[in-house]
C-alpha cells in the first residue's frame, strides 16, 4: 500500500488550461495579421472615444491594451502602443472632468501600456503566447509532482509521503522520486533539496527530478549518489548545489540502505522501544561541489513494526530555534502517530514543522507491517 499525502499546490483548474490552446499558431505572419486587426480596433476605439467621450471612458482601451500584451511580439506591441498612445493623447481634449482627473487617465493608460511591454518580454523569452505560459508552467509542476507518486506495495508493507511547497507556491525546492526497482522486489526513493525556494528553484528540480528518476533501478544503489553528484557538477549552475538521501528497502526481507548528501539524518522507527532512532552515519557531502567524492550508506532491517522516515531540513529547522529542538518536535509528532495507528504520519510530522509555510517541506515514511 503507497499513500501520496500532498504533492505541491492545487492544479489549475481545466477551463483555465483549455483557454490557451486555440490561439494562432506563433509566427511572423501571425504576428502581422493579429497586428492588423488590433491596430484597426484600437482605431475604432480611440474615434468613438473622441465622438462620444461621456458614453465611451478611455478605460474602455485597457481590455485592448491587456489583450495585445498577450499575443503580441515585442516589435508589433510597441508598434501598436505607439499608435494607441497618440489616439490617447488626441482624445484629451474631448474628455471630461478637471485635468487632474484628465492627467490619472491618460497616465494610467500609459503605465498599463508599459507594464504589458514588460510581461510580453517576459513571455516572448520563453516563445509563448496567450496563455500558453501559464500551461507551461502547469505541466512543469505536474511533471515533478508525478515523479514523486509512490507506486503499489507489497502485502505488508506501507508508505506515505508529502511535498509542501514555501507559501503553498506552485514550485518546491525539494522534491521526491520514487520507484520499485529489481524485478518489482526493492523500494527505491531519493529525497532532493536544491538550493533556493519556491520558483526559483523550480527549474532545478525539474530538470534534477527527470535525470534522478532514470537512475533509479539503473545503478547499484551504492553508485546512485556518486552519479548524481558527477551530473550536478556537470551542469555548472551557480547555485547548483542539491542536498540528498537515497534509500532502497529489499521489500523481501526487509533490509534497507540509505545513502546521504549532506542531508539531515534518517531516522529509523523499533517497535521494540517504541523510538526513533537518528541514523548518523554514512554522511557524504552535498551534491554538486567536486567531482570524485565518494558516498558510505548505512545498512539495517525493518522487522514488523518497524517505520524509517526521511525528511527535508524545512521539517526541523527554523529562524531562532536549535535544530535538537526541531528533531525531538518531529520525533514526537511521529511517535505519537505511530502510537494512535491509523493517524498519518507524515501530516503529523508536516504540522510539527517550526518553519510553517515558511520554508518547503517533504517528509516519506515507509512502515512494514
Amino acid at each position: 500500500m503507497a499513500t501520496d499525502v500532498s504533492v505541491l499546490t492545487r492544479r489549475t483548474p481545466a477551463l483555465t488550461r483549455r483557454l490557451g490552446h486555440p490561439a494562432i499558431a506563433v509566427g511572423p505572419r501571425r504576428d502581422r495579421v493579429v497586428f492588423v486587426i488590433l491596430a484597426f480596433v484600437a482605431l475604432l476605439f480611440v474615434l468613438a472615444v473622441m465622438v462620444w467621450p461621456t458614453r465611451i471612458p478611455l478605460v474602455s482601451l485597457a481590455p485592448l491594451v491587456l489583450l495585445s500584451g498577450l499575443y503580441l511580439s515585442d516589435r508589433h506591441l510597441v508598434g501598436l502602443y505607439i499608435l494607441i498612445g497618440i489616439g490617447v493623447l488626441a482624445t484629451v481634449p474631448q474628455l471630461g472632468g478637471t485635468a487632474m482627473v484628465r492627467t490619472l487617465m491618460v497616465s494610467s493608460m500609459f503605465a498599463l501600456m508599459a507594464m504589458m511591454v514588460i510581461v510580453s518580454s517576459s513571455r516572448v523569452r520563453v516563445g509563448s503566447t496567450g496563455f500558453h505560459g501559464e500551461n507551461l508552467f502547469v505541466e512543469l509542476r505536474d511533471r515533478i509532482a508525478r515523479s514523486a507518486q509512490l507506486p503499489g506495495l507489497p502485502q505488508g508493507w506501507t508508505a506515505e509521503s508529502a511535498v509542501y511547497s514555501a507559501h503553498g507556491e506552485g514550485f518546491s525546492g525539494d522534491f521526491m522520486v520514487a520507484d520499485l526497482t529489481h524485478n518489482g522486489r526493492h523500494l527505491e526513493v531519493a529525497l532532493v533539496d536544491v538550493s533556493g525556494k519556491g520558483r526559483e528553484a523550480g527549474t532545478r528540480s525539474l530538470l534534477l527530478s527527470g535525470a534522478l528518476g532514470a537512475l533509479l533501478g539503473s545503478l547499484p544503489p551504492s553508485a546512485f549518489l556518486n552519479a548524481a553528484n558527477s551530473y550536478l557538477v556537470r551542469q555548472g549552475w551557480e547555485e547548483g548545489f542539491a542536498t540528498a538521501v537515497h534509500v532502497d528497502v529489499n521489500l523481501d526481507t526487509g533490509e534497507f540502505s540509505v545513502g546521504n548528501a549532506g542531508h539531515p539524518a534518517p531516522v529509523r522507527y523499533s517497535v521494540g522501544t517504541g523510538t526513533w532512532e537518528i541514523l548518523e552515519g554514512g554522511r557524504g557531502p552535498v551534491l554538486g561541489i567536486m567531482q570524485g567524492v565518494t558516498f558510505a550508506r548505512t545498512r539495517g532491517t525493518l522487522t514488523m513494526g518497524d517505520a524509517l522516515m526521511i525528511y527535508s531540513d524545512g521539517i526541523i529547522e527554523s529562524r531562532g530555534h536549535d535544530l535538537t529542538e526541531g528533531t525531538d518536535r518531529m520525533l514526537g509528532a511521529a511517535s505519537g502517530a505511530m502510537i494512535r495507528h491509523g493517524d498519518s504520519i507524515t501530516d503529523a510530522v508536516v504540522s510539527s514543522a517550526r518553519s510553517g509555510e515558511a520554508d518547503d517541506r517533504a517528509v516519506f515514511v515507509i512502515t512494514r507491517r
